[in-house]
């Protein structure tokens, strides 16, 4: 008895008319063949006159479309609301975190600020009507005795 594991099958190699290889699983269907442009329509021929007007080209015919089915498809319907409710609800968490961030940003700015001017501002020693030492002399003094 042979224990020997079974090889992959090798792919069979094919090559187009101009030597390109072209790997397949299977055996192609049919050759295959190279792709040609459509050719243009031709120049329009000019005698003295005579006005030459091209042929019209019929459209292609559209393919055969199948069957729509005639149920609802809710659970699709469904999948795509929540999916679009919890972009939402992401996209308003994003937008209301932002606007945190920044109230608090300002709110810290206003505050340093406002030391600042405070320090600046207060009478911290000395200076101009700051506070301090002062000398203050009281004199009372008592007619009715």
């Amino acid at each position: 008895m042979d224990h020997i594991a079974p090889q992959p099958a090798v792919p069979t190699v094919l090559y187009t008319p101009d030597g390109t290889p072209y790997y397949a699983h299977q055996p192609a269907p049919a050759p295959l063949a190279l792709y040609h442009p459509p050719t243009p329509l031709p120049a329009p021929i000019h005698h003295p006159g005579l006005t030459y007007l091209p042929a019209p080209v019929a459209p292609a015919p559209l393919p055969a479309t199948a069957a729509v089915p005639a149920r609802d498809p809710w659970p699709a319907r469904l999948l795509a609301g929540g999916i679009g409710i919890g972009a939402g609800g992401l996209g308003l968490g994003f937008l209301l975190q932002t606007l945190a961030a920044a109230t608090t940003g300002l709110g810290l700015l206003v505050a340093a600020l406002g030391v600042l001017y405070l320090l600046k501002n207060s009478g911290g020693g000395g200076g101009r009507g700051g506070g301090g030492a002062v000398n203050v002399s009281v004199n009372i003094t008592n007619r009715n005795r």
